[in-house]
């Protein structure tokens, strides 16, 4: 069984894709940090993320780096949307979220473009959003939680800049997948979130049997 989850930076996708994956009792991989990988290999080769060259040559990273915790800064996640942009990055890292889908019994995959380019038959397809002020003020309440001193109206801006990167790309741009399931968080808690993501799931892989 196959899950794929995409969605925007903040919708809750990550969130949702790891409570399924403990619902289903699949192993689950969060894309975005193949990129984020990337991004920061970019960083500390002293390249320029701008240029495809240098991002692809930071496509050789060792898995050891999925483990650093610097990944997860909203530095690094800006990173990762401007690597993202280039098609050769993309398509040096299709095969890698291939592998991790084809494994047996299946898996849970979130990011941007799971359900569209990586593994368009999954069996249930959920397509994650909010608004971009509620997103904001995730990552706002995310960077006070963690001791920081994050700026909204920045954080805002960063939401729309990349945003409009990931739709508006010309190889595997963000959207809604074929035959999935809009899911939007914006009033939800992450229960109830989490509730209704189930409810999909199940709702489509019936759907599935059925047919």
């Amino acid at each position: 069984m196959i899950i794929a989850v995409d969605g925007p930076a903040a919708s809750g996708k990550g969130t949702i894709a790891r409570a399924l994956a403990d619902h289903y009792g699949l192993p689950c991989l969060d894309t975005g940090l193949l990129y984020r990988a990337v991004g920061l290999s970019v960083l500390k080769a002293s390249g320029d993320p701008d240029l495809e060259a240098d991002a692809l040559a930071a496509c050789d990273f060792q898995d050891t780096v999925l483990s650093d915790p610097s990944l997860r800064t909203e530095a690094v996640g800006s990173l990762a949307s401007r690597v993202s942009i280039h098609p050769t990055v993309r398509e040096a890292l299709i095969q890698r979220q291939r592998d991790f889908a084809a494994q047996p019994g299946g898996a849970i995959l979130d990011g941007r473009d799971i359900a569209t380019v990586i593994v368009p038959d999954a069996d249930a397809k959920i397509f994650v959003t909010a608004s971009v002020h509620v997103r904001a003020q995730r990552r706002y309440d995310d960077g006070i939680a963690h001791g920081g001193h994050p700026d909204m109206d920045s954080l805002i801006a960063d939401i729309q800049a990349r945003d409009t990167r990931d739709m508006s790309r010309d190889h595997a741009p963000l959207r809604v997948a074929d035959g999935a399931d809009l899911l939007d968080t914006s009033n939800l808690t992450i229960d109830a979130a989490v509730q209704q993501a189930i409810a999909l799931v199940d709702a489509q892989l019936e759907r599935r049997r059925k047919a």
